[in-house]
């Protein structure tokens, strides 16, 4: 390599340098993780972690994440449960795709006898994504690959001055970070970037005088780092209404499961027609409001006398069993208040 070419590499990734000695004093204690330079944890930890953090926070994640490694330790054990099992433990965590998602994924991991190590093996497993195919790959097995997620995307966009939004410029920031992962510890440095983009690049009010990237940082710089990148335009959610069915008898309440395929495919929940445009003409016992990614829905309960499709009488003093989605929960919750107040 000419002499020029690996002054630039260098240059390129001395950035690191500073980032890893920062995350080696200051690297956040997660289940998931093993310790700063410690040997890499197993690569079952880190895939469940990483489909579970996706699109949910780390204080939710943390105890919901023990629960499924006591439960089914290995991926081999989760590749045996039950999917209803399964679909019942993520109750709560949302996107129910990324449910169904694991168990393909794990079923085909214990088929194949373990995890691939490479980034372009992983993607070929159900489920698997660029970042979480590269997380893997960097974490568990060292191999040089670079996640990029929201917040690692942040972080490079404002060290480099990149103001276009993140969507419109995935490919530059793809190579800027790239170009930064160092030849050693790129796990450690893809952690690093993760905690850096979460508890100090934050979207707003980022702590520059604490960043170990700030010299150098373009934003920072600028005297206003959150101009960086620029924010994607927001668009209005179409509003739909849908019709839960509340049928009720000796102290339980008649549940079914969802179809495998669309909205909360495969979980629990209470009967009803599909989901519409158009306000229903009901005389609901209780209504709930709840976002999803891409729209907002108005869950309207409604009374009625005998069970409707296939089902079971869950006791209402076991609900907790039952593995309903927050959707679900929300609108039994709402039903049950209105009833303890009206009693009173």
């Amino acid at each position: 390599m000419p002499a020029s070419a690996a002054q630039q590499l260098f240059d390129k990734q001395r950035p690191a340098k500073r980032l890893l000695d920062h995350y080696d004093a200051n690297a956040r204690a997660l289940p998931w993780r093993s310790p700063p330079g410690a040997l890499p944890p197993d690569p079952y930890v880190v895939w469940l972690s990483e489909v579970m953090l996706q699109q949910t926070t780390v204080a939710t994640v943390k105890p919901r994440f023990r629960r499924f490694i006591e439960r089914w330790p290995t991926v081999e054990a989760l590749a045996a449960a039950p999917a209803e099992e399964v679909l019942s433990e993520w109750a709560g965590l949302g996107y129910y795709a990324r449910a169904r998602n694991l168990i393909a994924c794990a079923q085909s991991v214990a088929i194949r006898g373990g995890f691939p190590r490479t980034e372009k093996e992983l993607r070929k497993l159900p489920g698997l994504g660029a970042y979480t195919a590269a997380a893997i790959a960097a974490i568990a097995f060292g191999e040089h690959a670079t996640p990029v997620d929201t917040n690692v995307a942040r972080v490079i966009a404002r060290y480099h001055g990149v103001d276009r939004t993140l969507a419109e410029s995935r490919d530059e920031i793809g190579q800027f970070a790239e170009e930064m992962t160092p030849v050693d510890r790129p796990g450690d440095f893809a952690q690093a970037m993760m905690d850096l983009g979460a508890t100090i690049c934050r979207p707003k009010k980022p702590d520059c005088a604490a960043c170990p990237l700030a010299d150098g940082c373009v934003a920072r710089d600028s005297g206003n780092p959150e101009r960086f990148p620029a924010p994607k335009a927001r668009r209005e959610r179409p509003h739909r209404h849908g019709i839960a069915w509340w049928i009720e008898g000796n102290g339980a309440i008649w549940l079914v499961r969802r179809p495998v395929k669309g909205m909360l495919g495969g979980m629990a929940a209470l009967p009803g027609p599909e989901w519409s445009d158009e306000r229903p003409a009901v005389r609901p016992l209780a209504t709930v409001s709840h976002g999803f990614t891409h729209f907002a829905l108005n869950l309207h309960i409604v009374a009625q006398a005998e069970p409707t499709g296939e089902g079971w009488w869950q006791p209402l003093d076991r609900l907790g069993q039952a593995g309903l989605p927050t959707l679900y929960r929300k609108a039994i919750e709402a039903v049950l208040t209105r009833k303890d107040s009206l009693a009173a």
